[in-house]
Formats: structure tokens, sequence, C-alpha cells
């Protein structure tokens, strides 16, 4: 997450699941899993210098089945590492953006929790969403420069073309996962895609809890909120937690194992909850509540 110039406090709102209306169950939802020792694996496989980070990215990319012609790289400013793009195609033109930035705060910590969390699980949700045909066109990006300013984010979005725009149905972005059960930033994130979480959340029996960082900075999906495009940004900061962003005590000790793996599946299971109940053009109107 990206640091403003001052720090306060943190706010714990309620248990996600308590406020949403509910949605029809997603019974039918299907993904595959990665083995968690490869889930653990790529965790430790953190690198410290933030372009080998983004190689690693699109390595894992590459394994997890993104093709060659859906790999792409984005030079978003010269001199930095570019956004890693993933294409994986589905039955529409419709999309679903699933982000989270690769670069860390090279002076505190190795940036496992903020943000190696995130990106190391972009392949992994591309392996899960990739195992059956889907409706929705998903873009995976490993963003770069989150910490300079949201500078890959920001790119990407002022350089989508107007129809482009259009058809983003949804943007979920990762960032700072694992060091407790799954959060979200609700005063951050659109309510049909929160209650699409509580919906997920209640039917795989998965924690998900409110938690608002506004005071703890920004993050890349508020580039796609400055144009409208839906956004939700799933986290696990804590006020217990807050202090280890941007300091030295940003290692892999922080991690929470068991949360971290939760959080995976839960968002693998969302991911494909959402193909099925977005809509494919933006004037289709949302599921109604039962």
């Amino acid at each position: 997450m990206r640091e403003p110039s001052r720090v306060r406090s943190l706010w714990i709102v309620m248990v996600l699941t308590c406020f949403s209306r509910v949605w029809s169950q997603p019974s039918q939802t299907h993904v595959r899993l990665e083995p968690r020792a490869v889930i653990e694996k790529r965790l430790k496989s953190v690198r410290t210098d933030n372009a080998a980070r983004e190689q690693l990215i699109d390595t894992w990319l590459k394994e997890s089945g993104c093709e060659k012609g859906n790999l792409s790289e984005q030079t978003a400013r010269v001199g930095l590492p570019p956004n890693v793009i993933c294409v994986l195609p589905g039955e529409s033109d419709a999309v679903i953006v699933v982000g989270a930035h690769t670069d860390h705060v090279s002076r505190a910590g190795d940036g496992v929790v903020d943000n190696w969390t995130g990106a190391s699980l972009l392949p992994s949700l591309l392996f899960s969403l990739a195992g059956e045909k889907r409706r929705h066109t998903f873009v995976f990006i490993g963003f770069t420069s989150e910490e300079k300013g949201m500078v890959g984010s920001e790119y990407y979005v002022e350089h989508m073309m107007p129809d482009q725009r259009t058809r983003v149905q949804a943007m979920v972005n990762l960032d700072s996962l694992g060091l407790t059960p799954t959060k979200v930033w609700t005063s951050h994130s659109d309510k049909v895609l929160l209650d699409a979480l509580a919906s997920v959340a209640r039917a795989e029996k998965l924690p998900a809890t409110s938690a608002n960082v506004d005071d703890l900075g920004s993050t890349d999906s508020e580039s796609f909120a400055r144009e409208r495009i839906p956004r939700i940004t799933l986290h696990s900061v804590t006020q217990e937690t807050i202090h280890i962003l941007h300091s030295s005590d940003d290692r892999l000790t922080a991690i929470k194992m068991d949360d971290f793996w939760d959080s995976y599946r839960l968002i693998a299971q969302y991911l494909a909850y959402l193909d099925e109940v977005l809509p494919l053009h933006a004037a289709e109107q949302a599921p109604q509540s039962h």
C-alpha cells in the first residue's frame, strides 16, 4: 500500500457477512486449487529487487498456463520495471481485472506482506480460473511502482481506450495479505462486489471482515475508481499489524500461513463467482437479491 504523509488510525468495522444482502449461493462455482506447498513456495521465493520480483511473476504466469500471445509487458515509465499483464480469454469481451503491485519500499524490510503476498498469488489465481471456461475475460496485472504513486495502475487505466473501460466490470485488488484472516476495504469497495464476497465467504465458511484503511494510504484500485470502474481491495491489515507495513518487520516471519492459504482459497472462489454473477455489458442489471 502506498504510504501517505501521515499515518493515523485504522478503523475496524464489522464482520462482512453481517450487513450484506443475500445472493444466490455459489454452490455451482468450481475452481481448481494449487497445492498449498506451491502457494507457500512462491511466497518464500521473495526477492528484494523490484525488477527480479516482476521477472518471477512473469515466469510463474507462463508456468500457470498464460499463453505466449496473452502475456505482455507495459512500460509505464522509463527506468522502472514494466507492468506484467496476462489475459485469460473468456466467452465474452467483458473484463474482470485482478491486480496486485509487485514493488516494495526498499528501505523497509523485504516487502513480503506489502505486497509480495498479493503479487505471488496472481499466477495461482490464473491457474485456478483457467481450469474451466469463463464468461468473462480475466486480466491479471502485476502493477509496477505502486509505492511511487500508483505509477503502473494509473498508466494502465489512462491508456485504456474508452470502449475498453466500459468493458471492465470489476477490478479486484490484492494488497498486503496473510497477516490476519482476509479483510476488505469496505469504504473503498463497491457494494455489489462486497455482497458477492460475503456470499462466497458464507458458502465456503471462510472469514471475511471489514477493515477500512483510509488513513493508511492508497492502493491501485483507486486508479480504476477514478474512472468509475467498480473495485474492491482485499488485504489483512489491522490496528495490531499496521506497524509492519513499510518497516523492517515486513518479512516472511510476519505471515500466518494458515490465513494466507485461506485468503487464496477465498479469492479463487470469489473470482469464479464474480464470473457467474456480474453482467457481460454495462447496461445489464446485477442479479436481484433474494
